[in-house]
């Protein structure tokens, strides 16, 4: 579809529901949300997104231009959603969080998965960031598909072999300048969130970006928030723990646990 500067690749399940927007984190694309999409379309007409610089989405040409929340807002109006629930992962789920807060009473529900609740970076950090992500993104896309589908299988055993497919594609359409700057603390992209939000994190001792302070700072300047630890996750909460991650989003939509 259409957007500012470019344009945004989407895959909807479709049907007469509630609509469901989904944001996915950085080198992934909208498909890794599959197995997701494929447990709660009985109940949602679920769009996931590819955002900019990932999948078929339009490439970054600079980082001013890149604003992922409102790219969120113009997928929302092009689709011509009615107060959707919105949900994102990791960086997806900054955007997710800011998009929600600049359109108070415009979203049903919020769901922020492991979002990188941290502090701004110095330029220094910035900088040495970017470029060890640009030499990332080279050494992806010297590798074969098969390559990366067999190194992730062998660094996340724990998965689900239906989440690799689409992880190991979206890994050589990553555009080198996709990784985001952060130039307003996270505390302003959720302190104006008007409608139930679930902070769904992992466990910070294995890897998830939301601290305890963190979460705790977040009820405490949101009471539409509430959160959700989930056991043996990291920052992948839902790879890497389907059963108690689906419950806990199920019971959050109110929609009844699958058999």
């Amino acid at each position: 579809m259409p957007v500012k500067s470019g344009f945004l690749a989407y895959h909807r399940t479709g049907g007469d529901l509630p609509p469901l927007v989904l944001s996915h984190g950085l080198t992934d694309n909208g498909l890794c949300w599959t197995r997701l999409a494929a447990a709660l379309e009985a109940e949602f007409d679920i769009v996931m997104l590819d955002a900019r610089g990932h999948g078929d989405s339009s490439r970054i040409s600079t980082a001013a231009s890149c604003d992922p929340a409102q790219d969120i807002a113009d997928a929302v109006a092009g689709l011509g959603l009615q107060a959707p629930i919105v949900m994102g992962h990791s960086v997806g789920a900054r955007a997710t969080a800011a998009y929600a807060n600049r359109h108070p009473g415009e979203v049903a529900k919020v769901i922020l998965e492991d979002p990188p609740l941290l502090p701004l970076a110095s330029a220094e950090e910035v900088e040495t960031r970017d470029r060890k992500f640009r030499a990332q993104v080279a050494r992806f896309q010297s590798m074969t598909e098969a390559e990366i589908y067999a190194g992730g299988q062998a660094t996340s055993p724990s998965w689900s072999p239906e989440d690799f497919p689409a992880w190991a594609a979206a890994k050589r359409q990553v555009d080198p300048e996709a990784m985001p700057t952060y130039t307003q603390p996270w505390q302003s992209e959720i302190d104006r969130i008007a409608v139930p939000t679930l902070l769904i994190h992992g466990e910070p001792a294995l890897g998830s970006l939301v601290s305890a302070s963190a979460a705790a700072e977040a009820l405490a300047l949101n009471p539409n928030i509430r959160a959700v630890q989930i056991a043996g996750a990291s920052h992948n909460v839902r790879r890497e723990n389907f059963p108690d991650y689906l419950a806990a989003v199920r019971a959050f939509l109110g929609v009844a646990s699958s058999a």
